[in-house]
């Protein structure tokens, strides 16, 4: 097959009954441009793979990449994008709610315009809408838009829009410096682009799930706070390791905690071990919910994944008192200590990210 002027890539977890209806309505709108769709599973459990490729043996534009073992949409997107050659790229869901009928008008957009780097359907500009959406996520998608301007100068009423087009040299540009946190791609592209992205936005009203259950939960709130920290000291300092220090910092007080209810009963020794174990198990249950959110463990993989933690952190703790005990003779006891806190962390959170949360 000759090389098509656009991908469409769709991020799918469990969307199995959506997807037919999904080619149905991408072939009816995009009679005369050359397309194809880039499926990319979180290995769904209702069979999406299995769909997506069904759909692709009998049609050449359909495509799939299942992804075992790692989730997130902002990661998903980044794959499908560099898995294909077309020089526009769109991103759209797979849920029936972005309006397909507005892809011509934004890839007719990119063509007539040379010097136009993205194209993005909008739903607060003049004409645009949120359908049915509840007060409240209205209010907090407003807080969230607001919020974007910390990380990017550009002029846009929707930079939390999932459904936009851009031309592969401004993708390709930004790559290397997307964090893939979360679910919001196109801010990350904004705000990661080594030049303000030239753009236009077309208005459009969001629609309804047709079958199928809404990603959205609590936790898609802290995986947009984590993508703005990421933007903001991301270059100084990983926010994911900003994270890891914070809850070092929790792990402190439940240490001292329980340590104190537990020299009621057992003898000093006794009680920091319990003290210890207690706030590696805090440790590594606030990491796995929030830190590693994206590789989160489950099962017997979380049990494994507890054990090589407590291992880490106590060959960190053994550095630690190493280190704190060789500088406390020639220097202040405070900075010895310092040394030594924060040579354990560096030694905790490469750990983790390379042995418990490891990305695969």
């Amino acid at each position: 097959m000759p090389v098509p002027d656009l991908a469409i890539v769709v991020p799918t977890l469990n969307e199995a009954q959506n997807l037919p209806e999904l080619m149905r309505r991408l072939d009816a709108a995009l009679v005369g441009t050359a397309w194809e769709v880039v499926f990319v599973d979180d290995d769904s459990r209702d069979g999406t793979a299995d769909v997506a490729r069904r759909l692709s043996a009998t049609d050449a534009r359909v495509r799939c990449l299942q992804r075992i073992g790692r989730r997130g949409l902002s990661t998903a997107c980044i794959e499908g994008a560099m898995a294909t050659a077309a020089p526009l790229i769109a991103v759209m869901d797979a849920d029936l709610q972005h309006d397909e009928t507005l892809l011509p008008q934004m890839v007719a957009a990119l063509h007539a315009e040379p010097a136009l780097d993205l194209a993005i359907a909008s739903r607060y500009v003049a004409g645009g809408g949120t359908g049915g959406w509840a007060a409240r996520r209205v209010a907090m998608s407003g807080f969230a838009t607001r919020l974007a301007r910390l990380v990017t100068a550009a002029e846009i009423a929707d930079p939390m829009s999932g459904f936009f087009v851009i031309r592969r040299p401004a993708f390709d540009a930004a790559v290397r410096r997307l964090s893939g946190q979360g679910f919001k791609i196109l801010l990350d592209l904004l705000a990661s682009s080594p030049r303000p992205l030239r753009l236009r936005e077309f208005a459009y009203t969001f629609r309804p799930r047709l079958h199928g259950d809404s990603k959205l939960d609590t936790m898609v709130a802290w995986d947009y706070l984590m993508l703005i920290a990421d933007k903001l000291v991301g270059r100084v300092l990983p926010a994911r390791f900003l994270l890891f220090l914070l809850i070092g910092g929790v792990g402190v007080g439940v240490n001292l905690l329980v340590l104190r209810l537990s020299l009621r009963a057992m003898a000093f020794t006794a009680a920091e071990w319990v003290a210890t174990l207690a706030a590696i198990g805090c440790n590594f249950a606030l990491n796995n919910v929030l830190t590693y959110r994206d590789r989160r463990l489950r099962g017997f993989r979380a049990a494994r994944g507890l054990l090589l933690f407590t291992a880490g952190c106590s060959v960190g703790a053994v550095a630690n008192v190493g280190i704190a005990s060789a500088l406390v003779r020639t220097e202040a006891w405070w900075l010895a200590g310092l040394a030594g806190a924060v040579l354990g962390a560096v030694w905790n959170y490469a750990i983790a990210g390379t042995y418990v949360w490891r990305s695969r």
